[in-house]
């Protein structure tokens, strides 16, 4: 047994790391370079865990017998490298966590949709009763989880930083989304890491275990056609002719496991939207395999409510719905938004710019936007860009005056839609804060409004 686990990195993946080795009887120190959270250092003091923040001292490090890494620090770094020097092992929280659990594992990847599907699964196992937890990159860490209370079931969100650490990890039931190019920085700009970093989902998946993925996506479907594993594949497709076990006729979601048959409308969910379609029939494909009976399953998605800041309806003012989609930091999320409404959009935007394509979503902005409003302190290129694609362009730094904007230029029956394609970090603390401010911002108007028209009536 190793008798001393160090711990990089004291937020929400160390501390629960750092909970369960304490349980399992080690010897844990934290060492974050940063400063801790007040809620984690009561976490660690609760728990008797020595830890330090600040800095990373070698002495307390290089003398562990094993170290549990955040997932955000780069295997570039000073510290790892010298650990690795030390020839001492260093692995991820869900791996660590993964070696204590009884239960099986749901998981899943992908660069966009996962949280939403994520969430959903969770749902639809524990509308039906399922001994549940929900951890990794939503929720709290596996390790916590594992570390209070024994689940039949764990259904995780995972990244590719989390399985670039695992070794022996591997869910019973795997699923991969989706893969567009995203964090290559952390994969020397190069795809093929990028994408052998997802795969490793499967690396270690048996005979009895279950691959969900997405047939049709540009890079995902081939890569994992050719990729061999001795998971049982279970394609989901959107292609009307396609012979998978989940596809969309057209019209429903069409589930075929052995003989068993059976369909979904998407009216009978609560999530619109193309690629909804895509994460609702891997969720549900996920809970057949996990045993849920297709009618808790369709009883489920009728009360499934998504995370805030995706695609979350925040409040209808004189008709006009408002759309609180500030998660999505990328044009690849904007591109699932815009094809989620065929109503006339006001669409707001901006932010700090990750170098992004705009041509990815010009076609569809052009038919759908007749109002852009630019939300940030260096609206140029977005300017520049739809300048000609789109009627009319605005711009502001005020989450009050933007909603009062899109007020006067939306009219009945339009939909106001924050996805803003783009980083919070110029004018908000986060994508949350901002999806927040604008959130208050709509039902403080909408308030106002409801107020004088209450009046007028009396």
């Amino acid at each position: 047994m190793n008798d001393r686990i160090v711990i990089l990195g004291g937020g929400e993946s160390g501390t629960g790391a750092a909970i369960l080795a304490k349980a399992k009887g080690f010897d844990v120190f934290v060492s974050d370079q940063g400063q801790l959270k007040e809620k984690y250092k009561k976490d660690l003091l609760d728990h008797e865990i020595t830890f330090e923040e600040g800095q990373h001292s070698e002495d307390n490090i290089l003398n562990a017998n094993l170290v549990i890494k955040s997932p955000g620090i780069s295997e570039k770094s000073d510290i790892v490298k010298k650990i690795k020097s030390k020839k001492i092992a260093i692995i991820d929280e869900i791996e660590f966590a993964f070696r204590y659990l009884k239960g099986k594992v749901i998981a899943i990847t992908g660069t966009n949709g996962k949280t939403t599907t994520t969430l959903l699964t969770y749902h639809l196992l524990k509308s039906a009763d399922k001994k549940v937890a929900l951890a990794g990159n939503v929720g709290e860490s596996l390790a916590r989880k594992v570390a209070i209370e024994e689940h039949d079931w764990y259904v995780l969100e995972v990244s590719s930083f989390q399985l670039d650490g695992i070794s022996t990890f591997h869910p019973h039931i795997g699923v991969l989304l989706n893969i567009t190019p995203d964090h290559l920085d952390r994969y020397e700009n190069k795809m093929a890491n990028y994408v052998n970093s997802k795969f490793k989902l499967v690396k270690n998946m048996g005979s009895k275990d279950y691959f969900i993925y997405y047939a049709d996506d540009r890079i995902a479907g081939p890569e994992a056609k050719q990729r061999s594993t001795e998971a049982y594949r279970v394609e989901i497709s959107m292609d009307p002719e396609a012979i998978s076990s989940a596809h969309f006729d057209g019209k429903k979601m069409v589930f075929q496991f052995g003989k068993k048959k059976f369909k979904i409308d998407q009216s009978d969910t609560t999530l619109k939207g193309v690629h909804n379609l895509i994460n609702t029939m891997a969720a549900v494909s996920a809970a057949h395999l996990a045993k849920v009976p297709d009618v808790k399953i369709r009883e489920a998605l009728k009360t499934f409510k998504n995370a805030p800041h995706r695609l979350e309806s925040v409040g209808t003012i004189k008709g006009v719905e408002f759309i609180n989609d500030s998660k999505a930091t990328n044009v690849d999320s904007v591109i699932y938004a815009l094809g989620s409404y065929d109503k006339p959009l006001v669409w707001i935007a901006g932010g700090i710019d990750k170098g992004n394509d705009y041509n990815l979503i010009k076609a569809e902005v052009a038919k759908k936007v007749k109002t852009l409003i630019c939300l940030g302190k260096d609206n140029e290129k977005l300017k520049k860009f739809f300048g000609k694609v789109v009627p009319k362009i605005l711009e502001t730094q005020s989450v009050s005056e933007l909603v009062k904007l899109a007020l006067q230029s939306a009219e009945n029956g339009d939909v106001v839609l924050l996805s803003p394609a783009c980083a919070s970090f110029d004018l908000f603390k986060n994508y949350e804060d901002r999806g927040n401010q604008f959130r208050e911002a709509v039902l403080k108007a909408k308030e106002e409004v409801e107020k004088v028209h209450g009046a007028s009536e009396k």
